[in-house]
């Protein structure tokens, strides 16, 4: 095993002779298996432990193996322990969710403090054989049945070659402890269910059941891969805008796909949004309607779908104390300035020339609300800021986002838009300021 493995790593990993490693270890066989194998090939690593707590003094004896273990070997070893139930019962999280991602939000935390270039996890063939059918009764596409991936960012998984009878026999040969998770052979966790009973007897049936479904998954990723590129030349079709955190699907576009609700899927997953008859639903929704995901928001506005990130900043009111101020103006990504002129220069969308007089500080920056009005510079009149929006054809996101600087209660600019004709700036003023907005760039 250890000449398939290390031409395995020649083939496919090849950076690893030289690269500062941080292994998953938690102990068991196939954790072990992979320290030897990396200490045989004097791979540089260092082991990571993760104790969960959930196993009284079983989790303690197995860190304190862990530990104990790199330090006859000269090994370092970063080990965490974990209120992994409290943290599962505040997430809502399964508990085996909660500790992946406990585990997993530690080993990227490490990585970054450290300057390791990758993490190996020990999982294996047999492994993937259980993923496979845990998302398949999940329904899951082809994302799930394709199996675990060989690298994820920097996370890579060098055992998945190797099936769980050769990593023992090895582990036999070369007399490796390792620690014994009882948890394994508890039937209250769907993925022991799989092992212990179906698996089993997968195993009697098809004997070659693990070289099967590895040819299968490589079948799979080929058509995944073939899929991907032809949804990139799909969204090319139907994103017609993408800018500030917002992609804009046309819904006509959409709609004109031939078999459209089997593109709705791919489109949309990767966002959150899998339920594709309540995506066909939106298409036809009113204005206004949205969905949502734990990571982005979908929203119907007349033609377009528009994707938003939930995590995209909000505008807030904020405070303009003096023309020394300078905000930054976090949902448009730059800073307010404003400097006293004695000379009017043209104006544009980001700059605005104001009678410095007129001015009653402090300024107020916030977001426009029912029954604001301005009066719009060349034009007659006021005009509610609602109507303005309208005819500016607007959508509802840029309606959201709009920035009004306010001078005691009264518009001055609706922020990139239109200036208020009261502020304007003339030759004849003595004391004029411009403001404007302040990109990174400028």
């Amino acid at each position: 095993m250890l000449e398939i493995f290390k031409a395995h790593i020649k083939l496919n990993f090849p950076t690893l002779f030289r690269d500062k490693i941080l292994l998953a270890c938690s102990g068991g066989i196939d954790s072990m298996v992979l320290t030897h194998l990396c200490q045989k090939l004097n791979l540089n690593i260092t082991l990571a432990h993760c104790n969960f707590c959930l196993r009284g003094d079983e989790s303690n004896l197995d860190e304190a193996f862990v530990v104990g273990y790199g330090s006859k070997q000269n090994i370092l070893v970063f080990s965490k322990q974990f209120d992994t139930q409290s943290f599962a019962d505040n997430s809502k999280y399964s508990i085996q969710m909660a500790a992946r991602e406990l585990r997993y939000n530690w080993f990227q935390s490490l990585s970054e403090q450290h300057q390791f270039n990758c993490v190996l996890t020990a999982h294996h063939a047999d492994d993937s054989l259980e993923t496979f059918f845990i998302n398949l009764s999940r329904g899951s596409g082809l994302d799930g049945l394709v199996g675990i991936p060989k690298k994820n960012g920097r996370f890579l998984r060098p055992l998945l070659p190797f099936s769980r009878n050769q990593i023992l026999k090895y582990a036999q040969k070369h007399q490796i402890e390792w620690r014994e998770d009882s948890s394994n052979v508890s039937l209250k966790y769907h993925r022991n269910q799989l092992r212990h009973k179906l698996v089993t007897v997968l195993k009697e049936i098809y004997p070659n059941i693990l070289e099967s479904l590895t040819k299968t998954q490589s079948h799979l990723e080929a058509s995944k891969e073939l899929l991907e590129s032809h949804m990139q030349d799909i969204e090319e079709q139907v994103i017609v805008k993408t800018n500030l955190g917002e992609i804009h699907f046309d819904i006509n576009a959409l709609k004109a796909l031939k078999s459209m609700p089997l593109y709705l899927f791919p489109l949309f997953n990767k966002y959150g949004f899998s339920d594709w008859k309540a995506l066909s639903k939106l298409l036809d929704g009113q204005s206004g309607k949205k969905m949502l995901s734990k990571t982005h928001t979908l929203l119907k506005d007349r033609q377009v779908l528009i994707l938003l990130s939930n995590d995209l900043p909000t505008a807030t009111s904020q405070k303009i104390k003096s023309e020394n101020d300078i905000p930054f103006i976090e949902n448009l990504g730059c800073h307010l300035k404003i400097d006293k002129v004695s000379v009017l220069d043209s104006c544009d969308s980001n700059t605005i020339y104001v009678d410095f007089e007129k001015l009653q500080f402090p300024l107020e920056l916030r977001t426009w609300k029912n029954g604001d009005y301005f009066y719009p510079k060349g034009m007659k009149g006021k005009k509610k800021i609602s109507k303005f929006f309208k005819d500016e054809k607007m959508s509802l996101t840029e309606k959201d986002k709009a920035l009004l600087l306010c001078s005691d209660a009264q518009v001055v600019w609706v922020v990139g838009r239109r200036q208020d004709a009261r502020f304007v700036a003339s030759k004849k003023d003595t004391l004029m300021c411009k403001i404007s907005l302040q990109y990174a760039t400028d």
